[in-house]
């Protein structure tokens, strides 16, 4: 919200030593996010004047048109000046800047000869005088404006201004308002307030243009105005068209700029239709499945069952508070004008505006809820300004819908707002502080409260407490060290958490943190099974953006979406993690969601049977860790070539996880999607899936524009902390040498080398020497001629120690043979060379 100082005296007694700082500072000790002070005009330097167009000779020969005009400037004799614009006339009143002046950006003016004739100043354009965007051609001035040649521009078009840029918070609906940020400021300076709204106009017996709201829900106020008559020429004044553009907003027509001016003055937002074009009586509704209707942008939309419409008789003709239809357009023939000032739910225009991603204006003011009892004082307002500024006759009559509404009463004791800030305000201060922002309040230890109809957000007592405290000052709050409880730490699950973050740093993988939504198509990206338990996802009430509607049940969408992207911005060789929850819903017998958490109250702590019932809607919520790999592995350089990364560093990547928990992954072959049906590891501790890792599909690959023979692991660390969490005792070192056999075994290729390390391991162990073998290690692979077709040779390192000797050669040798016997028997393995 963009707030004019000078807009903001009108309505605010500001004393005139206060500058536009000190507004903003005070503004945001009262907690309200002013980001930047604009200070129009500071770099704009005269003699800046009107001039009239007295003669315009066009200059042939150059590539572009180029016009010697003799401008009337208020002296003797006419300037003569060379302009390249051509969207004005002899007569026209402009604005020129004369030898010695300076425009923003530091561009001086000065007399010069230009296409072989002599120019004497410059006539301007919009943008060149900082006064908004418009470049298309010259700032021609209405004749309304009543200027004459030789008078002060800058004065004239209030060139020079403070301009306040407030980023409205969605609690604070009412500052996106000149209204409002005049009463937050009157407040921060304990000066008078007049407020714009403070007389709603008499009631009327007659009814204005026929309306109905079929769904009071949707729209708790509805209010319609009528003139007739209106000048379709008559010009928006200056000071309302340079209000609107050092707020952001650009003149388009009286009757529109009149609606544009109350919203940013009252914060109510208001629509013009053309009289002529509505058909029949206006009805408020739900949309109907399957209508369509063509908006003012031109752009023809599908509308949702949820959205709130304006309709007549051939159909939609408004998406309520987002956006008219171009059927019922003012344009520059209508004269006869209604006006709509409404009330609608905030939730559904917030909902509207991000499912047809379309924001404006006014869904950004009813999203964050609008004052219900403005409708009618901004309605009649609008018809008045029509009256006054384009001659137009305001029809008797006024239609005026409203749904019964509770008041809203709020009981606090006197002294919670100071129990919640640790200080002493006493009674008094609170009841002026919240009389202050509006409130009526009647009590004595015990108040009951009744916020202004402009606070929505005022519901419970911490809201009246939060108001008492940012109006004495957040700054007032002594500050404390908080008192550590001794005898607590981090849990066994933190612990892991954090120790397998730091070990996949340090091998090299980068942390990233995606949001926790994702997309209806994700589950057929990721090739799921219809039936595989992933694609059951919570379905969020009001997602950031309707694309990703559902929480994550997996991590591997979000890495492949920040993988793709590090690669389109020229990051080849990339290795990422994230450990995070997933989110996996819980069902009933008959197969129905569980109903969702109770809502609780502010004012007390949750009863034992109220945590339950929590507890038990919400999801399981583990927590997992990802990685996903892509290029090379190890890096190419002097030291010769590189190596890819490839499925065996995904499982890697889990080892090293599963060692900070300090247990050893069994490694099996599997298929689970989306993993490739032939290169994926189920990764298990015991009969405890962890996860699993391998190279994706390629139709996964193809489906998040990944590169090839990307990798990836998922874990689940919660399955882990149980390990994690054990007491591991010390090792025995012992002083004794260690003894090897190497061992080389031909076996198909379709053995998994894990099941003839398991048959060694069992040989050993039948043998009798299970206490004696230290390590089992796989060193080589081979798979060429004299391994034979379809074989493969795995050669493997046994290591054996004792604890009290120095092992035999018989003793090893012995313990070797076992368990190439059982080798044999279990895989059909053969010594090599055998």
């Amino acid at each position: 919200m963009r707030v004019p100082i000078s807009w903001l005296r009108e309505y605010v007694e500001l004393p005139p030593e206060v500058t536009a700082r000190d507004v903003a500072r005070e503004l945001i000790a009262a907690g309200l996010e002013v980001e930047t002070i604009d200070e129009l005009g500071a770099d704009l330097t005269g003699p800046i004047v009107v001039g009239r167009v007295l003669a315009i000779e066009e200059l042939t020969g150059f590539k572009k048109p180029i016009r010697h005009c003799q401008v009337d400037v208020g002296n003797p004799e006419p300037q003569s000046i060379v302009c390249g614009a051509t969207n004005f006339a002899e007569g026209d009143l402009v604005v020129v800047i004369l030898p010695g002046g300076e425009l923003p950006g530091g561009f001086k003016i000065g007399a010069r000869k230009t296409y072989g004739r002599m120019s004497e100043g410059m006539i301007c354009s919009e943008r060149e005088l900082g006064m908004g965007d418009g470049h298309e051609g010259i700032l021609v001035l209405p004749p309304a404006y009543g200027a004459e040649p030789g008078q002060d521009a800058v004065e004239l078009l209030q060139m020079r201004d403070d301009v306040l840029d407030i980023a409205i918070t969605p609690d604070r609906g009412y500052t996106a308002s000149i209204r409002g940020v005049a009463r937050e400021t009157a407040t921060a300076f304990s000066v008078p307030f007049r407020d714009p709204a403070a007389e709603p106009p008499p009631e009327q017996a007659e009814e204005s243009y026929p309306a109905s709201v079929a769904d009071p829900a949707a729209c708790a106020r509805y209010v319609l105005r009528e003139v007739q008559g209106l000048d379709p020429a008559a010009a928006s004044p200056i000071w309302m068209t340079r209000r609107l553009q050092k707020c952001g907003v650009r003149s388009i027509s009286l009757a529109v700029d009149v609606t544009n001016y109350l919203m940013l003055e009252l914060g109510q937002p208001l629509h013009a239709w053309d009289r002529g074009k509505l058909q029949g009586p206006i009805v408020v509704r739900r949309a109907e499945s399957g209508e369509r209707m063509e908006t003012l942008d031109h752009v023809e939309r599908a509308l949702d069952p949820e959205d709130i419409l304006i309709t007549d008789e051939s159909g939609p003709v408004n998406i309520a508070g987002v956006m008219g239809g171009l059927t019922t357009e003012v344009d520059e023939k209508s004269t006869d004008i209604v006006i709509e000032a409404a009330h609608f739910s905030a939730e559904s225009i917030a909902r509207t505006a991000r499912r047809h991603k379309l924001h404006s204006d006014s869904s950004y003011r009813f999203e964050r809820g609008v004052d219900p009892e403005l409708q009618r004082k901004a309605a009649d307002a609008a018809v008045r300004l029509l009256a006054e500024l384009g001659g137009a006759r305001i029809l008797p009559g006024e239609t005026n819908l409203r749904a019964p509404v509770e008041p809203v009463t709020i009981t606090i004791r006197a002294d919670h707002p100071d129990k919640v800030a640790g200080m002493d305000y006493g009674r008094d201060t609170v009841v002026r502080r919240l009389r202050e922002v509006g409130c009526e309040v009647s009590g004595d230890d015990v108040l009951t409260v009744t916020p202004p109809s402009w606070r929505p957000d005022l519901r419970d007592p911490n809201d009246l407490a939060e108001e008492v405290i940012r109006l004495e000052g957040y700054e007032n709050i002594p500050a404390r060290a908080p008192r550590s409880v001794a005898g607590r730490g981090l849990t066994p699950g933190q612990r892991l958490r954090r120790r397998a973050g730091r070990a996949l740093a340090a091998a090299g993988y980068a942390e990233v943190l995606a949001y926790p939504f994702v997309s209806e198509s994700d589950g057929d990206a990721l090739q799921l099974p219809a039936d595989d338990p992933r694609r059951r996802a919570l379905r969020l009430a009001n997602p950031l953006t309707g694309d990703e509607p559902l929480l994550r049940t997996t991590l591997l969408p979000g890495l492949f979406r920040a993988l793709a992207r590090n690669v389109g911005r020229g990051f080849g060789d990339v290795a990422l993690f994230e450990i995070g929850l997933v989110y996996r819903p819980k069902f009933m017998s008959s197969g129905e969601a569980v109903p969702p958490p109770p809502r609780l109250p502010v004012d007390r702590g949750p009863t034992a049977e109220e945590l339950a019932a929590i507890e038990a809607a919400l999801p399981d919520q583990p927590v997992r860790v990802g990685a996903v790999l892509a290029g090379e592995h190890d890096l190419p350089g002097w030291w010769g070539a590189g190596r890819p990364a490839n499925w065996a560093d995904a499982i890697e990547a889990a080892r090293i996880v599963a060692g900070e928990a300090g247990v050893e992954l069994e490694v099996a072959a599997d298929q689970h999607a989306p993993w490739h049906p032939g290169r994926c590891a189920a990764l298990r501790v015991g009969d405890v899936l962890i996860g699993h890792a391998g190279e994706l599909h390629p139709r996964v690959i193809k489906a998040f524009d990944l590169p090839s023979r990307t990798c990836a692991v998922e874990l689940e660390l919660t399955r882990l902390e149980p390990w994690a969490a054990r007491v591991v005792p010390a090792p025995a070192i012992t002083t004794y040498p260690v003894a090897t056999q190497d061992v080389a075994l031909i076996v198909p290729e379709s053995v998994p080398a894990a099941d003839v390390e398991a048959a060694l391991r069992a040989g050993v162990d039948r043998h009798g020497a299970a206490d004696l073998l230290e390590s089992v290690r796989l060193f080589d692979l081979y798979t060429g001629e004299q391994a034979g077709e379809g074989n493969k040779s795995l050669a493997y390192t046994l290591r054996f120690r004792a604890a009290d000797r120095t092992l035999t050669v018989e003793e090893t040798t012995g313990a070797r043979d076992a368990a190439v016997a059982e080798a044999a028997d279990r895989v059909g393995a053969v010594l090599r060379g055998g």
